[in-house]
Order: C-alpha cells, then sequence, then structure tokens
C-alpha cells in the first residue's frame, strides 16, 4: 500500500513481543522461544508508552495480568496450559463489564461503579486463557464517532497524536495498531469498531448481530437494538481466532442468536467466482478525494485475486440519517439515562446532551415508525444479496481529522451532519444487524489509514473472512506501523 502522494516510507516494525499476532504469540509457545510471562511485559510496556503518547488506557490490570501471566507460564513449563488464547494479552472496552474492575463508560455518572460480574464475551476470553491487560477509552456511553469523554479526555492517533483514534472503542484501536497486544474488543453501536479500526490502521470486525451476546454487562445499555461486540486485530486470522472464542449463545441476551459454535478459516485462496458489488458513495454520501482514489485502488486489487466486481448497492434512501437512525438511537441513547435529571448530566459534554435532549423529544411514534423505515432498509440488503455475496463500501468518507473535534462538517465542499454524517457506510450496517468488517487499504496525503469495508449476508462472516485474507495477501497491511512504535525495545532474538 501506498499513501496519497505515492510514498511507501514507514518505519520499521517494532521488536516487542506485544507487537506479535496472536498466532505468532502462541507459535512461540509451542516453539518456548519465550513465555506468557515475557509477553505481558513487553505489553505493558507498550501500553504504558502508548498511552502516554495517546491517551488509551482507562484502567489498567497489570498486576493480575501479571499474576495471571506467571501461572500461564507455570502450567505451560508442566505441559498443562490450555485453550485456543492461552498466555495472549488481550484489552476490554471500558462499556464492557470485568468483574471487580471498575466500568466509568466515559461518564462522570459511573466513575464509582464497579459491576460484580463478567460481560459473557469477557468469560469466553478468561475460559479460553487470554490474559486481560487493561479497560480501553470510549466516549460517554459510546454516543459518537471519537473516544474522547469527560472521563478520560481525548483519545489521540498514534499514526498522528494530533488527530483522532476516531470511536468509541478508539482506546482499543489505537492499542492494537501501536503493538499493544494482538487482539482488542470493541462495540459498534453506529460503527464504533470499524471506524477507529479504518483510522488507526487496522482489522476490525462487526459479527452479526446477537452473534457475539452483550450479557450481562454492556453499561449503559446504549443503542440497545443496533450496538454489537466484536475484535480488533492487526491481522485477519487472529479476529477470526478471537470471534471463535467469543461468539455463542446466551440466555441472558435476549438478541443472542442460538447457534452452534462456528470455525472460520483465514486462510487466502482465490477469489474466483465471488460476487462483489462495489458503492463509492450509497448513491448519496459526500466522500474525500483521497477515499475515493483509495477505494478504485482497492477494488482493482479485488479483481487481481480473481473476484467480480460490479458497481451496485442498496439503494437506500437518502434521507434514512435523519429519518430512520436518528429516531432511533437517540431514542434508545436517552432511554439509557432515563430517570437522570438535567442535574444528573451536569458533568457530560453539551453535545452528549444535546443527543439525549433529542432522544427525549422524540415520540413513540416516532421510533416505530423509524422502524419501519429501518424494515425497508433491511429489505433491500436482502435483495442486494440476491444479486451479490458481498457489498464493499469505503468505510470512513474522511481520514481521521483533528483530535479533540466531534467530527467534520464538510467533505470536499459538500455540508454534512458533524456527528454522523462523515460516517455514512457503517451505520446503515447496524441498522440492518448485517456482518461487516474493515481493513487497511491505503493512506491519504498526509499518511493517514483509509479503510475498506465488507459487507456480507447474515452469518455469511466466512464470505468476509475470506475477501479480507485474500486482500491481506495481495497488500499485507499488518507490516505498516505508525510512527508511534519507534522507540527502544529489547529484540524477539534476545528473548529466552
Amino acid at each position: 500500500m501506498i499513501d496519497g502522494s505515492g510514498r511507501a516510507a514507514f518505519p520499521p516494525a517494532p521488536t516487542g513481543l506485544g507487537a506479535l499476532s496472536a498466532t505468532e504469540i502462541m507459535a512461540g509457545y509451542r516453539r518456548k522461544a519465550f513465555t506468557p510471562r515475557d509477553v505481558v511485559d513487553d505489553t505493558i510496556a507498550a501500553l504504558k508508552a502508548t498511552d502516554e503518547a495517546c491517551n488509551a488506557v482507562v484502567t489498567p490490570m497489570y498486576e493480575q495480568a501479571r499474576a495471571e501471566a506467571d501461572r500461564l507460564t507455570r502450567e505451560m513449563r508442566a505441559g498443562d496450559a490450555r485453550g485456543p488464547l492461552a498466555g495472549v494479552p488481550v484489552t476490554i472496552k471500558d462499556l464492557v463489564f470485568v468483574a471487580g474492575v471498575p466500568a466509568y463508560a466515559g461518564s462522570p455518572m459511573n466513575t464509582a461503579f464497579v459491576p460484580d460480574a463478567d460481560a459473557a464475551v469477557v468469560s469466553a476470553l478468561k475460559a479460553s486463557g487470554a490474559i486481560i491487560t487493561c479497560k480501553t477509552t470510549t466516549c460517554e456511553s459510546g454516543y459518537k464517532l471519537t473516544a474522547d469523554s469527560p472521563v478520560t479526555g481525548v483519545t489521540r492517533n498514534p499514526w498522528n497524536p494530533g488527530r483522532t483514534s476516531g470511536g468509541s472503542s478508539g482506546g482499543a484501536a489505537a492499542a492494537v495498531a501501536a503493538g499493544c497486544g494482538p487482539i482488542a474488543i470493541g462495540t459498534d453501536g453506529v460503527g464504533s469498531i470499524r471506524v477507529p479500526s479504518s483510522f488507526c490502521g487496522v482489522f476490525g470486525f462487526k459479527p452479526t448481530f446477537g452473534l457475539v451476546p452483550r450479557s450481562p454487562g454492556f453499561s449503559p445499555p446504549s443503542w440497545a437494538s443496533l450496538a454489537h461486540t466484536g475484535p480488533i486485530t492487526r491481522t485477519v486470522a487472529d479476529a477470526a481466532l478471537a470471534l471463535e472464542v467469543i461468539a455463542g449463545y446466551d440466555l441472558r441476551d435476549p438478541a443472542s442468536l442460538p447457534v452452534s459454535p462456528r470455525r472460520f478459516d483465514a486462510k487466502a485462496v482465490p477469489l474466483n467466482g465471488v460476487r462483489i458489488g462495489a458503492s463509492v458513495d450509497l448513491g448519496y454520501a459526500a466522500v474525500s478525494p483521497d477515499v475515493r482514489v483509495a477505494f478504485d485502488k482497492a477494488l482493482a486489487v479485488l479483481e487481481s485475486c480473481g473476484a467480480k466486481v460490479s458497481l451496485d448497492g442498496p439503494g437506500l434512501d437518502p434521507g434514512i440519517l435523519e429519518h430512520t437512525l436518528k429516531p432511533i438511537a437517540f431514542t434508545e441513547q436517552a432511554a439509557a439515562v432515563a430517570g437522570r435529571t438535567s442535574i444528573d448530566l451536569a458533568g457530560s459534554e453539551s453535545d452528549y446532551r444535546e443527543v439525549v435532549s433529542a432522544g427525549r423529544r422524540y415520540s413513540g411514534t416516532d421510533y416505530v415508525e423509524a422502524g419501519y423505515r429501518r424494515g425497508q432498509a433491511r429489505a433491500a440488503f436482502l435483495k442486494l444479496f440476491e444479486r451479490i455475496d458481498a457489498l464493499v463500501t469505503p468505510t470512513v468518507a474522511v481520514t481521521a481529522f483533528g483530535a479533540g473535534q466531534l467530527g467534520v462538517d464538510h467533505i470536499d465542499g459538500v455540508a454534512v451532519d458533524p456527528h454522523l454524517g462523515w460516517s455514512p457506510f457503517t451505520w446503515p450496517i447496524n441498522l440492518s444487524g448485517l456482518p461487516a468488517a474493515t481493513l487497511p487499504c491505503g493512506f491519504d496525503r498526509d499518511g493517514l489509514p483509509i479503510g475498506l469495508q465488507i459487507v456480507a449476508h447474515w452469518l455469511d462472516e466466512p464470505t468476509i473472512f475470506r475477501i479480507a485474507a485474500a486482500f491481506e495477501e495481495a497488500q499485507p497491511w499488518s507490516s505498516y506501523w505508525p510512527p508511534l512504535v519507534r522507540r527502544e525495545q529489547k529484540p524477539v532474538s534476545a528473548r529466552a
């Protein structure tokens, strides 16, 4: 991949063990090249350095992580360690409960809250042998597409700390991008896994709605009918491995799908016969020139992999943001803080208070009517997938803007909604509940990453992994590292 100016000069890969993929870490354990304690120590060092530059960590869990690493090190030496992620460091977004660890959710109202139970995804990770290193930053209640909050301040991008990481899973994406462990758990209500993954140049996966349970903790229950939980990684194989672990039925979550355990193949194979529909703007979106250029190049890569690419799309209503998403999303945000007074919300950001206020103004009729329009959008996707196997779009219409901003209000001279209008490709997929991933496909003229979104039919995660793996082999993005990781680290080869 090259940036918008044609340059391809990037810093060398970091040499710390925290920058290895999960598959590389597990291979190293099998070779006895290093131990879980070695990996965790390097990962913590990277997290501390990244947090200092980018503000990605809310609550460190470093002592617990070291203790777990020591336990697993002893078990590995005795030949007793088990689990598909045994000894692999993982971070958890601060909307997701970890028992005994504060869950601020970016909200001043939650600063004293400590859950007493793990979310189902955390229980699954612990059972797999994964080592949780920290909670990562989010905006308040996940209400916007950056990770800035009154609790933690501004989260920044490791490619350029003057730019936003995106969000709301911004700390998760920034940490993975900077080599602070191979897997992060994020959540996605309107794009909150895919936007920061696109801005930070990593792989983010939003599975089919209900495939990964959210019970018993997702604080607060914002984006109730929209939010998905999924992995952020540097490689396709790591995302497949993580999703195998966290997907599963949980009766405590009414949206959880009663599906059997699934396995995902992340091997790169030709895309011969795969029908891909492509839309650079969904027929109505403003898109920056650099993103358009990168998208066109990505289509050429897909064709070179054997895919049959055609211009196609779902034909959505251009007013879908105002008439469908906002009445649903803003009402659900308001419901998440039902009973809270203006005094309770006084410490919240003004933009958050405006969203809650707007949500309270919608009537029950408005919410239900928006649900009807949501059904029409779902039907449009159903018809689309009669013609194609997958849809590709840009992930975001712009690259990372200034840190601390809500968003941008103009793209290529066209006025857009500063809250959600610059990410017109992500939230329609949440309205439909479809699975979607973002992968790096290029850089803008300032050297900032650009993402390609892949969308497939409900429960057809395998098609996304197949396309992403083929693209990854053709354009191996994991070899590109942000300038932030240029720091002194012990070389992997020196590890015992």
